[in-house]
């Protein structure tokens, strides 16, 4: 233990404060833009149930990694809920299996209105690279209606942020 000590204490501080990252003033930026957006909209915090459809799972990992400390998106005003029932809305990733499309389809008239649904990644769009596969169904949009798009393969939490940001800025219908 003294070791240890003594050692930390000949080296001194080794490391060293690093500024402001460009691409992080961008995401508090953009993040506070949508933070006023969603109140404005919701009187509260924006709540999205999001539902892996048959994906990969890179998206749902960028998705997680929108919520870490490092990028919190909740300090935004966004929110994951559990319950279909608690969201406002539907974040569907991946291409649509044949066993999910009726649980998507359920899980969207469980949600209460004003819905909408956000499709996250190349593969929700059209089924990406599964779009010819024999149990891929393809476009979300043949099963709900599809609201604001979320490009990227997988998105970064920035692009999750600025999507989100573009259609706070439209009205939802």
């Amino acid at each position: 233990m003294m070791r240890i000590l003594w050692n930390s204490f000949k080296k001194g501080v080794l490391s060293r404060k690093i500024g402001k990252i460009p691409a992080s003033l961008r995401y508090e930026k953009t993040g506070e833009e949508l933070r006023s957006l969603i109140i404005k909209k919701f009187g509260r915090s924006l709540h999205i149930r999001e539902v892996d459809t048959g994906s990969c799972g890179a998206c749902e990992s960028e998705i997680i990694s929108a919520t870490n400390p490092i990028y919190d998106i909740q300090r935004f005003g966004v929110d994951f809920v559990a319950s279909p029932r608690h969201a406002d809305a539907l974040l569907v990733t991946g291409p649509v299996s044949r066993n999910m499309a009726l649980a998507l389809k359920r899980t969207y008239e469980a949600m209460p209105e004003p819905k909408f649904v956000i499709t996250c990644g190349d593969c929700a769009l059209n089924g990406g690279a599964f779009k010819d596969s024999y149990y891929s169904i393809g476009e979300i949009s043949k099963i709900v209606p599809v609201a604001a798009h979320i490009p990227g393969c997988p998105p970064h939490p920035l692009a999750i942020l600025d999507s989100l940001l573009r259609l706070m800025g439209n009205p939802v219908t």
